[in-house]
C-alpha cells in the first residue's frame, strides 16, 4: 500500500513506454517528478515538446530537463552522429547502430542524484526487454544491478527502488495498457529520424506500428 506523498522520479523521453510507466506510477499512488534528457539526439526538439505536453496532461509540476551534450562528442550511435544513417530496412541482428553507449546507465545515475535530493523512494524507467531493439541497457538484470549500485552509493537513509513496469511486456500489450489507463498516446513520439511526421520505417517506428496493429488500435500520430 502506497502512503500519501511518496514520490517517484520518472525518466520520461516523450515516448510511449516511459509515458505509460509514469502513468502507472501515478495510478499506484506516487507523486510524480519528471526528468527528461536532451542528449543531442536527432529528434531532440520534438521529444522535449512531447515531454512537456505529457507532463501538462499528467499534472506534473516538478520537472527537470538535463542537457547532456557529450553524447554528440562520443558519437558511435545513429541517434547522435549525423554521419551514421538510421537503419530503415527492418530490425538488425545483434545490438543496432541506434544504441547509444551506456545511455540508460548515465540516465539512471543522474536520476539517482535527483531522486536523493528530492527524497523520492522510486525511479521509473520504461525499458522493455523482450520486444525492444536489442539494447543491452534495457535488460532487467542490468537495471537491478544499477538499483543495487545506486543504494550502495547514496546515503544510508536513501532507499530507492527502480520500477520497470513494462520490462516483460510486448509492444502490443503496452498499447493495450496505455489505452486502458487513458495515456495520451497522441502526444508521444517514437521516431528516430524525423520531427514533423514519423518516418514509419526506422526500428522504433516499426516496433510501434506493429504494436498498434497487433493490439487492434489505430496509432494517433501522423506518419509520412
Amino acid at each position: 500500500m502506497i502512503t500519501k506523498n511518496k514520490k517517484a522520479l520518472c525518466i520520461m523521453s516523450g515516448g510511449m513506454d516511459s509515458t505509460l510507466s509514469a502513468y502507472m506510477m501515478k495510478k499506484i499512488g506516487y507523486d510524480i517528478i519528471a526528468v527528461h534528457f536532451n542528449y543531442a539526439q536527432r529528434t531532440q526538439d520534438k521529444e522535449l515538446s512531447c515531454f512537456h505536453a505529457i507532463c501538462d496532461e499528467l499534472g506534473v509540476l516538478n520537472r527537470y530537463v538535463i542537457d547532456l551534450d557529450f553524447f554528440a562528442q562520443i558519437g558511435a550511435s545513429a541517434l547522435t552522429d549525423e554521419n551514421i544513417a538510421v537503419p530503415t530496412g527492418g530490425l538488425e541482428e545483434g545490438v543496432p547502430v541506434t544504441y547509444v553507449p551506456f545511455r540508460n546507465g548515465i540516465f539512471l545515475s543522474i536520476a539517482a542524484a535527483i531522486a536523493e535530493k528530492e527524497g523520492a523512494e522510486a525511479i521509473s524507467i520504461g525499458v522493455v526487454e523482450e520486444d525492444s531493439s536489442g539494447y543491452p541497457d534495457c535488460r532487467e538484470s542490468y537495471i537491478k544491478s544499477m538499483e543495487q549500485s545506486i543504494n550502495l552509493g547514496t546515503k544510508d537513509e536513501t532507499k530507492i527502488e527502480i520500477f520497470m513496469p513494462l520490462v516483460h511486456l510486448k509492444k502490443s500489450q503496452i498499447v493495450q495498457k496505455a489505452v486502458e489507463l487513458n495515456t495520451p498516446l497522441h502526444l508521444t513520439w517514437s521516431c528516430y529520424k524525423d520531427e514533423d511526421k514519423a518516418c514509419g520505417v526506422c526500428d522504433s517506428c516499426r516496433l510501434r506500428l506493429n504494436g498498434f496493429k497487433l493490439a487492434g488500435v489505430k496509432d494517433p500520430i501522423e506518419y509520412q
